[in-house]
């Protein structure tokens, strides 16, 4: 599996940003029955889980400092997942990377859980 994210850029604080996840490969067919999710990771801090989303079924997570500024979501065939930022502080600053966790069902906040990553994206957030 391939994954490439977008999306990434330069905003003020209070802002919104959009990134994009596309996937493509072997199991393409089959993301519905994954996982896809967000985490990003601050220069000299440990990759954090943000959001997450159930390919089958639609359920999403998002990490609790998140709620209520980020959105997770995927098209329908759940080839790209979506993550929405709104109301961004300068904390938000870092790479997100998306994630696939193949062949399963929960949303994990642990990157272990994950199998497939995409390049990251850099968000940056002006005060």
């Amino acid at each position: 599996v391939q994954l490439q994210a977008s999306g990434g850029g330069l905003v003020q604080a209070g802002g919104s940003l959009r990134l994009s996840c596309a996937a493509s490969g072997r199991t393409l067919s089959a993301l519905s029955g994954n996982v896809m999710a967000w985490f990003r990771q601050a220069p000299g801090k440990e990759r954090e889980f943000v959001a997450g989303i159930q390919g089958s079924g639609g359920r999403t997570y998002v990490a609790d400092s998140m709620k209520g500024r980020f959105t997770i979501s995927g098209d329908s065939a759940m080839n790209t997942v979506f993550l929405q930022m709104n109301s961004l502080k300068p904390e938000d600053t870092a790479v997100y990377y998306c994630s696939v966790a193949e062949s399963k069902s929960l949303i994990s906040t642990s990157w272990q859980y994950y199998d497939f990553w995409g390049q990251g994206t850099l968000v940056t957030v002006s005060s």
